[in-house]
């Protein structure tokens, strides 16, 4: 297996060679040629490189001393790699380990897919992600949430309807429209607890210029979506949504955190969502690609583990990681 390695500057000249293997796995639009172009165009230092074989491409990056790992900001959920089906990819990541500069000890796979890619035995573990199953109806699908869900959400919209609230989803497809929908989504994450801790989207930062670059790439080919929810003339939540087929993904969700706390706008929103979706008969999975949190688990039972790989030059080396790694968790859990 022969890779061609060059600097990820020349990303623009692959992207088509990139989209026509990705396309050959399961949908998922994170791991599309437009969001990792945006990826690059915003959160690349110049030191990243794109690997090219006949089965697999990668974006990778130094990680340390003798290490390089897949080119994965905060902003992608996966890591950039994607391979063919059926392909030896403990093989495929021997070889590349051989045609990257220097003297390279480790490569490391972050975030895989086991959707996507079947995990190994020596796979690391990373995080639980949810997804919803659209199939069927919603009605069908909404009977079988918890009695809680249900009930919580009737009952907060039959309140705001008797205090004469009008509750409103409007759904913005134009690529046009994207920076202005990013305007606003930072608006409201901005007078929340994210922006005091630094991390909220704004258009002016590199994070909210990311998105609003790759939602208008996605939006020019019909494939991004925003979620708006109002209540009466206040906007009270948003979701960006990106699309691959019948996938849909569920990029980034706030909300107006000044709403009096018995109201749930998001959970308003995604039932009406979801319901949406469901009722249009285009869309198969609703992924969400976050760590599962408690609500996750109200809207569905499908959980699966995202997962690490990591390849060693030499098998002495992986086993001082190993070692080190289990130091680590024994050192943690007496903390």
């Amino acid at each position: 297996m022969k890779w061609t390695v060059i600097p990820a500057a020349d990303f623009a000249a692959h992207a088509a060679r990139w989209d026509a293997l990705q396309a050959a796995h399961v949908a998922a639009p994170m791991l599309q040629a437009d969001f990792a172009a945006a990826l690059l165009a915003e959160f690349g230092t110049g030191a990243e490189l794109l690997a090219v074989c006949d089965d697999a491409m990668a974006i990778v990056r130094p990680h340390g001393r003798g290490s390089w790992a897949t080119f994965q900001p905060a902003q992608a959920p996966l890591g950039m790699w994607i391979e063919r089906p059926g392909l030896d990819r403990a093989a495929a990541m021997a070889s590349l380990l051989r045609a990257l500069p220097g003297c390279a000890l480790v490569l490391g796979l972050t975030q895989l897919d086991p959707l996507l890619a079947p995990a190994p035995l020596d796979a690391i573990d990373y995080i639980q992600t949810a997804r919803i199953t659209v199939a069927g109806s919603f009605d069908a699908y909404w009977a079988g949430r918890g009695k809680n869900l249900r009930s919580n959400l009737k009952k907060q919209r039959t309140r705001l309807a008797a205090d004469g609230v009008d509750l409103r989803l409007q759904v913005s497809l134009d690529a046009a429209g994207m920076a202005d929908a990013v305007r606003d989504f930072g608006r409201l994450e901005g007078a929340g607890w994210k922006a005091q801790a630094g991390t909220a989207v704004h258009l002016d930062n590199a994070q909210g210029r990311f998105y609003a670059r790759m939602l208008a790439a996605f939006a020019a080919r019909g494939a991004a979506s925003v979620y708006r929810y109002w209540f009466g003339e206040q906007l009270v939540a948003m979701d960006l949504c990106i699309r691959q087929g019948n996938c849909i993904v569920v990029l980034k969700t706030t909300y107006d955190e000044s709403v009096p706390k018995t109201f749930s706008p998001a959970l308003l929103m995604r039932e009406e969502a979801v319901r949406a979706l469901f009722d249009a008969g285009a869309t198969a999975r609703i992924e969400f690609y976050g760590k599962v949190m408690e609500w996750h688990t109200r809207w569905t039972e499908e959980v699966r583990t995202l997962y690490h790989v990591n390849l060693y030059r030499w098998a002495a080396l992986r086993r001082l990681h190993a070692l080190a790694r289990r130091r680590r968790a024994v050192s943690q859990s007496t903390e």
